[in-house]
């Protein structure tokens, strides 16, 4: 038999080699050589469940462990926090969350834990604008003259949120001071109930996330008013922004990533971070991600994340201060 050559011997060589590198490089990548618990403190088919399965399965390749989302709903994302603070603090059991889940909900509702000093943001990984919609049968067919229906209707149209003490209420608490109106709030466990109320025309109005009316939206199953941003969005430019219409503080938009039990060792942290950071940088997964109605956020640090989580949470407690929003 003849023998291959220097040269076809090496390059035999190096196709081993890489093709054991492949073989090894999910255990290098991966923080545990167990199945990975990701919590979704939402029911699901809402925000926080749509971008959970996206990460979720790109993370189990990655690492090549299963990752298996569990919905715990309720309570303003407490229940799921707390399942998550029973289960040992080894990084296997992490949460997909909405920021609101920290910085806006335990302002108005007690939730049996402290989002400063229990858990800590592992990966802020994409970010979610709010929209203002409307029922299909709704008569007004723009934000301008929503605003009007409601102040000629004081006490008699009511707005939906996703939850009590989120961004969903505080959007329509500050409009209605803003523009003097008497809107009604109700709030539901989640966006996916919300919206049936919307769609069916139970409750006219209400502020949901991009990621869950984008679809609605398309299928001219909710009216899109209005973006509660600072600038028009790229998929809706000729949807005008509350800062036009004159209500500039009515800008509020949440981050979706994962956070830990604050227990978790320092090193299995940055092991989960960096593996959280190569999902998110994965170009498939942010087309899916942007396809949904999520703009992908910029790599932070730990470190950093936390001090984003303390400003934004103070921002949202001098809020409910101003605009006296309590739990209905």
């Amino acid at each position: 038999m003849q023998r291959p050559s220097l040269p076809t011997a090496a390059r035999l060589l190096g196709l081993a080699l890489a093709a054991a590198a492949a073989l090894q490089a999910p255990a290098a990548l991966a923080f545990t050589d167990k199945p990975v618990k990701l919590v979704v403190p939402a029911p699901p088919g809402g925000t926080i469940d749509v971008i959970a399965r996206i990460v979720g399965d790109q993370l189990a390749r990655d690492i090549g462990q299963p990752v298996i989302v569990e919905n715990k709903p309720g309570a303003g994302g407490a229940i799921g926090v707390k399942y998550m603070l029973s289960q040992p603090a080894d990084g296997q059991t992490l949460m997909m969350i909405a920021s609101n889940v920290l910085t806006e909900v335990p302002h108005v509702l007690n939730g049996g834990f402290d989002p400063l000093k229990d858990v800590k943001p592992v990966a802020m990984m994409a970010r979610s604008v709010m929209l203002f919609i409307a029922a299909p049968q709704f008569p007004a067919k723009t934000a301008k003259d929503a605003i009007a229906y409601v102040k000629a209707h004081p006490g008699e149209v009511s707005y939906a949120s996703y939850s009590a003490g989120t961004a969903s209420q505080y959007a329509g608490a500050i409009l209605n001071k803003s523009a003097q109106l008497d809107m009604v709030h109700v709030p539901f466990p989640g966006s996916a109930p919300a919206l049936a109320q919307v769609m069916g025309g139970q409750i006219p109005l209400m502020f949901d996330g991009m990621v869950t009316s984008k679809s609605l939206i398309a299928a001219r199953k909710v009216q899109l008013l209005a973006v509660a941003y600072k600038t028009r969005l790229p998929a809706y430019p000729d949807t005008p922004t509350f800062a036009e219409l004159g209500y500039p503080e009515v800008n509020f938009s949440n981050w979706s990533g994962v956070i830990a039990p604050s227990k978790v060792p320092a090193d299995v942290t940055e092991k989960i971070h960096a593996a959280l950071q190569k999902v998110a940088a994965n170009p498939e997964v942010q087309k899916r991600l942007i396809d949904t109605g999520f703009e992908p956020m910029s790599d932070r640090p730990p470190a950093q994340q936390a001090a984003e989580v303390r400003a934004e949470y103070e921002r949202n407690a001098a809020i409910v201060k101003s605009f006296g929003i309590k739990l209905n």
